[in-house]
């Protein structure tokens, strides 16, 4: 099994470049299941029932979500009813949505868990309690089991790699924007990365205006946040085999698109 997972979709630039290299990146690697994580598709924050609409359209399987599932008022008229839309599985009891899907593609079954972290982010559950939980379920269906943890801190990020190393296939980082250089095999066969990085402005700070950021960190006054919405855009994203038998890891690719790094097909 192969797993293209595209990073953290800012807004319009980061929905045109899914639309026009995911058929790129699908007909160069040929995935088996290529999911997304759409928390800031919609206008930086949150997703809409159209934009997840699109993603399938386009050739997703499955979208996961983060700190930001709950921006938009419209997703609670819709999320209990997306089949394949995950939310992270550590909120608070009584949330709506899902924190894992299983999909079935030919003779695969994949598991798809969203979690989110809690060093500098909201007090919720415990990632790594919900992570025993769900990988317990996982496991009596399938060996194929794929983690988006959500999370700020690097520390913690690793933790739960080394946590459920052998455990689950993947454990891959996203929330932070920008993609790390530490791809890998774990010891017991998970592939890690820290975060994926970010699809969305390339000329920009995490997807937002640049001069609203340095006015911030100037001034330390209020600024309004706005995604830049004109100039050159980047597609983050990490491609990841499995073997057959184990469900385990066997190798973990990074892919960049920008300027400085063209894409060939």
């Amino acid at each position: 099994m192969r797993i293209l997972f595209i990073g953290d979709v800012v807004s319009t630039p980061g929905r045109d470049m899914v639309q026009q290299y995911l058929p790129q990146l699908k007909a160069k690697y040929g995935p088996t299941v290529t999911i997304i994580n759409g928390e800031n598709s919609a206008g930086g924050k949150g997703i809409t029932e159209k934009i997840y609409r699109q993603f399938l359209e386009w050739g997703t399987q499955v979208v996961t979500l983060g700190n930001h599932a709950w921006h938009n008022k419209e997703v609670f008229e819709f999320i209990d009813h997306a089949k394949y839309l995950v939310r992270p599985a550590n909120f608070p009891e009584g949330n709506p949505g899902q924190g894992i899907v299983f999909i079935k593609i030919n003779q695969y079954e994949l598991a798809i868990i969203n979690l989110q972290g809690r060093t500098f982010l909201p007090s919720i559950d415990c990632p790594f309690r919900k992570a025993d939980e769900l990988v317990e379920i996982a496991k009596k269906r399938t060996p194929y089991i794929f983690v988006d943890f959500h999370a700020e801190a690097t520390s913690e990020k690793q933790a739960l790699g080394w946590y459920l190393d052998g455990r689950v296939s993947a454990v891959v980082g996203t929330h932070t924007h920008v993609q790390t250089a530490d791809e890998r095999i774990l010891t017991n066969g998970t592939a890690y990365i820290t975060d994926v990085g970010m699809t969305g402005p390339y000329d920009s700070v995490l997807g937002v205006e640049k001069e609203a950021v340095l006015k911030k960190f100037l001034t330390e006054m209020p600024v309004r946040f706005e995604v830049v919405k004109d100039g050159r855009n980047q597609l983050n994203s990490v491609l990841i085999d499995l073997d057959p038998k184990t469900g385990l890891a066997t190798k973990i690719q990074r892919i960049i698109i920008n300027d400085d790094h063209p894409f060939f097909s």
